[in-house]
């Protein structure tokens, strides 16, 4: 990328406050599936960072939540590999088309029906320090474990807000 658009890009990113409430995100974030075939850089802030209890975040987690990092979709490159995609439904009704390492089968990103301008990125999938975002909200709060304490300061949702 030339400086002078890097540049812009980090001074317009700056001028933001960022949703995560993160360390300064003026440099280049990267990450990739399981057996790294697949891998994706990230530029700037993310413009949304939600954890959530879905029965989709669960099936693609294998876990009770799923950590969706969400950036302009300019602002994401995949660098190695092409990720395969597949599409679903949401427990909203909405349409996700996921993609994946067609090696391991990691799920890296997706895009929905109703945020197309943007890229979500599994948060798990970043290279260390892997969790740099913090989540300002939690969706599908109804779905997630009884046992899962959500801190405070993070906006609950029982579903996804319109």
């Amino acid at each position: 990328m030339p400086s002078s658009v890097a540049d812009h890009r980090l001074r317009a990113s700056d001028e933001r406050s960022s949703p995560s409430k993160a360390t300064p995100l003026t440099g280049i974030h990267e990450g990739g599936c399981v057996c790294g075939a697949t891998r994706y850089r990230t530029v700037g802030d993310p413009k949304r960072v939600s954890a959530c209890s879905c029965r989709w975040c669960q099936k693609r987690t294998g876990s009770a939540l799923g950590v969706s990092v969400y950036f302009e979709k300019h602002d994401v490159v995949f660098t190695r590999g092409n990720p395969r995609l597949y599409r679903i439904r949401s427990d909203a009704g909405r349409s996700i088309q996921t993609q994946f390492c067609s090696d391991c089968g990691t799920t890296v990103g997706w895009t929905l029906e109703f945020l197309p301008d943007y890229q979500g990125i599994a948060g798990g999938t970043f290279d260390p320090p892997t969790f740099w975002f913090r989540p300002e909200r939690f969706v599908f709060a109804r779905s997630k474990p009884d046992w899962l304490a959500i801190a405070q300061d993070i906006e609950m949702c029982q579903a996804m807000p319109d």
